[in-house]
């Protein structure tokens, strides 16, 4: 099958992952899967206001997913819609896994991620983004989380689907995994295909995933390490 971009089936659009780009923040990361892009800004642990909101043993993790006016080619309506409100709530249910959010009671940390160009995936780049943003923050966690969407188009399952693929896919199937644990963190379908057909594609996004986990892992190792060294 050829892809509209000419990549392999089982390629990733090209990555770039940047930690520490925003002075500001507490943590932040900056990530880019072919024409998508997101940006991750974390602010704390810091005291939750108002306090009868408090988890007297964990940390509240605030997700805020935004795509901002002009990600797309058609200027996206401001605020939060039904799509970003979903999103906010898978992107918290698939990073919580990871963070022990039992350091830090009656606190929140806040995730911010702003989708500044889109094309296909932003969940997914949103939630890369986030867990490197996290990392970044100095966030205690049990590891990364990479994230990415597969799906079977014809007879053959593609990774990480961009643009009209959407589309041509008999399903897309985003999932979001932590190499350390070799744990799935987040799964969700649109589509309807077979069992077997479903078991294939999760292990072509595992496979997906553990590529963008080592990057990653580099932009940390790129911004960190040399603090260290010195």
């Amino acid at each position: 099958m050829a892809r509209e971009d000419g990549r392999k089936a089982d390629d990733l659009r090209p990555l770039v992952v940047k930690a520490g780009v925003i002075p500001n923040a507490n943590g932040s990361a900056y990530v880019s899967l072919g024409k998508t892009t997101a940006v991750a800004a974390v602010y704390g642990p810091r005291p939750m206001h108002p306090k009868h909101m408090q988890v007297s043993d964990r940390a509240y993790l605030k997700t805020v997913y935004n795509m901002v006016p002009f990600s797309t080619k058609e200027r996206v309506r401001p605020g939060p819609s039904r799509r970003s409100k979903e999103i906010c709530k898978v992107t918290r249910q698939a990073l919580e896994p990871a963070i022990f959010l039992d350091k830090f009671p009656k606190t929140r940390i806040d995730v911010y991620i702003d989708i500044i160009q889109a094309n296909a995936g932003t969940r997914t780049a949103g939630i890369n983004a986030a867990s490197v943003a996290l990392a970044d923050a100095g966030i205690p966690m049990r590891g990364l989380i990479a994230s990415v969407a597969a799906g079977k188009i014809g007879d053959e399952y593609t990774l990480d689907l961009a643009g009209k693929e959407e589309e041509a896919t008999d399903c897309d199937l985003p999932i979001a995994y932590m190499p350390e644990e070799e744990k799935i963190t987040l799964m969700q379908l649109d589509g309807d295909i077979s069992p077997e057909d479903t078991k294939n594609v999760v292990k072509l996004a595992i496979e997906g995933c553990k590529k963008i986990y080592a990057a990653q892992r580099k932009a940390l190792e790129d911004r960190w390490v040399p603090e260290v060294k010195k």
